[in-house]
């Protein structure tokens, strides 16, 4: 099967558009539809010099290398590197119409560049991020999981500070979140018995309570709990020994506690080859791993590597969904 993607390209001032040109220039084992503004490509296409040929989604493509695209244009046609709050309900317009159309089975995933957050709110709209936006237009409950080549971190908290963490830690938010990853781990990477490695949440997991009770008190028992469903857990192990290469060699993913538990150790892997996937959305959803890099935009400068990775890690999704 050679799934179709949708590939939107986020903030038009910042270096989604460009990159999606980039995209564009390469022969993909994925159909690929740009959802966004006709004219902000283009653009994007002139500043850096390459052809860029666009025809509407579902018509027949001009010329090879051809891009698909349903137009969602921006009123104003900010410059680089200044976002325009006028042009933020195009932007969540894009990211909402492609998760329509892959509800409607019409698409097979999606891949997302990097929205501005603070120019959407700025608009008026209430907007916590594209995780949330999808969470609450499928009404599903949702997982966050960075990964490249040499890992897969899950994450039990995101964005929240760390006072707010331990209360966030519960027995039912730690089954909701580890069924969600195992399952995604089975139907979409493949992986028939996952195995998956939590991480404490106080230094040395705790140890034994001399450092802080919520592993003995709630990490524990849930994890033990789930083993008796079948899932296949490691921990709650120390954080600072559990992403040494002997300790991943048999683990297919990491359950970290909080943001900065987790991604520091995943991007200093490998941060140009790391996606944003989307777990527990009824189709796949990959993103870039990095924000909008204003000072970046309409240069030339910014690095495609992690859209490659997503639109590579969503084809595979899709197809192993299928399956």
């Amino acid at each position: 099967m050679r799934p179709r993607l949708a590939l939107i390209p986020g903030e038009p001032a910042g270096v989604g558009p460009e990159l999606v040109v980039r995209a564009a220039q390469r022969d993909w084992d994925a159909e690929l539809v740009a959802y966004g503004d006709a004219a902000t490509l283009q653009r994007a296409a002139a500043a850096l010099g390459l052809p860029l040929y666009l025809h509407p989604a579902g018509s027949p493509p001009a010329q090879a290398r051809s891009l698909a695209l349903v137009d969602i244009p921006h009123p104003r046609a900010a410059p680089w590197g200044r976002p325009d709050p006028a042009n933020a309900r195009s932007v969540v317009a894009a990211l909402t119409r492609a998760a329509r159309d892959c509800l409607a089975g019409s698409l097979h995933g999606m891949v997302t560049g990097p929205v501005h957050k603070a120019v959407i709110n700025q608009s008026g709209l209430p907007f916590t991020g594209t995780t949330g936006l999808l969470a609450e237009q499928t009404g599903c409950e949702v997982v966050m999981m960075l990964a490249n080549p040499a890992m897969r971190v899950a994450l039990q908290t995101v964005h929240l500070p760390l006072r707010a963490v331990p209360d966030a830690i519960t027995p039912e938010a730690l089954a909701r979140t580890l069924r969600i990853v195992e399952g995604a781990l089975r139907t979409q990477f493949g992986i028939a018995a996952p195995v998956i490695a939590v991480l404490g949440l106080n230094p040395h997991a705790g140890e034994d309570g001399h450092l802080g009770r919520e592993e003995l008190d709630v990490i524990a028992p849930a994890l033990e709990a789930l083993r008796g469903e079948g899932l296949r857990l490691l921990g709650p192990l120390p954080a600072d020994t559990a992403f040494l290469p002997e300790k991943l060699h048999n683990v297919d993913a990491v359950l970290a506690m909080y943001h900065d538990q987790g991604l520091p150790v995943l991007k200093h892997a490998d941060f140009a080859h790391a996606v944003n996937i989307t777990l527990g959305l009824p189709f796949p959803r990959v993103a870039v791993d990095h924000g909008t890099a204003l000072d970046l935009a309409g240069r030339g400068l910014a690095d495609p590597s992690s859209l490659f990775a997503a639109i590579t890690t969503c084809a595979r999704l899709a197809i192993g969904r299928r399956a």
